[in-house]
């Protein structure tokens, strides 16, 4: 084999391998685009629901294995505030800068339920600053079923000695604050808002339930680096072929 056919053979099969692997991108990013429609459809069917029961303790182990099955689930719970086990996480929100008020509930049945009430900014931190008495008593709080976040946020670690939390750290948190660990759902809730007069802090209702979709955006970028690659390729081989032709041509015009 000549060193232009060599060459040639090389181009041909990495051409080959780039395409295969450009169709097999798209065609995972095509997969990935129903798995994603089939999650917001999910999704979006749960907060749309009738708020439901929390799950009961016997279903805690399914909530930490599967936690796709329960996560957005609406659900209602009735309790009282444990005001005094308050923690704020550190979060950047619409409304900007400052803190998720983060307060158990407990339940009739001793369940410990941790509710993010909603968002403060910095100078509202302290309860006495917030505009209103905290909610004492018996209380009915809506809202959406979200998963534990241990260890912190981006390239910052909670510290419960410091009580510094970046994350929705149930377990962490309810370590820190003494909470009996096998009376504490392993997942919180995102209260939903409900207005009340003359209350201003924290403010409730701004789950993120914006899922990013540009798997389609992709699937069509990949497609396209495979056509090209291809097209590339069959141009190799038509010029190949159109130069062999040209040259068997010369040789047969006699001299």
């Amino acid at each position: 084999m000549t060193s232009a056919r060599r060459g040639l053979a090389l181009l041909l099969a990495g051409a080959t391998l780039l395409t295969a692997a450009f169709l097999a991108l798209g065609a995972w990013q095509v997969q990935r685009m129903g798995w994603k429609h089939e999650l917001i459809a999910r999704v979006q069917a749960r907060v749309q629901a009738a708020p439901v029961a929390p799950p009961a303790t016997r279903e805690w182990p399914a909530v930490s294995a599967d936690p796709a099955a329960f996560e957005y689930r609406r659900l209602r719970l009735d309790g009282e505030f444990m005001h005094a086990d308050e923690a704020l996480v550190q979060a950047v929100t619409t409304l900007g800068a400052g803190f998720w008020v983060l307060t158990p509930l407990r339940l009739a049945d001793g369940q410990v339920v941790l509710v993010n009430r909603g968002f403060v900014p910095p100078a509202q931190r302290e309860p006495g600053a917030r505009g209103a008495p905290l909610p004492e008593g018996p209380v009915s709080v809506t809202g959406l079923l979200r998963i534990t976040e241990p260890g912190g946020g981006f390239l910052r670690h909670n510290d419960a000695g410091a009580n510094r939390w970046f994350s929705r750290d149930v377990a962490a948190i309810a370590a820190a604050r003494g909470l009996p660990a096998a009376q504490v759902a392993p997942f919180f809730v995102d209260a939903e808002a409900a207005p009340v007069a003359g209350q201003a802090w924290p403010v409730a209702g701004l789950t993120v339930l914006k899922f990013p979709d540009s798997h389609l955006v992709y699937a069509l970028t990949w497609f396209g680096l495979a056509a090209m690659t291809g097209a590339a390729g069959i141009y190799l081989l038509r010029d190949h072929a159109a130069r062999r032709r040209r040259a068997v041509n010369a040789a047969a015009v006699p001299a």
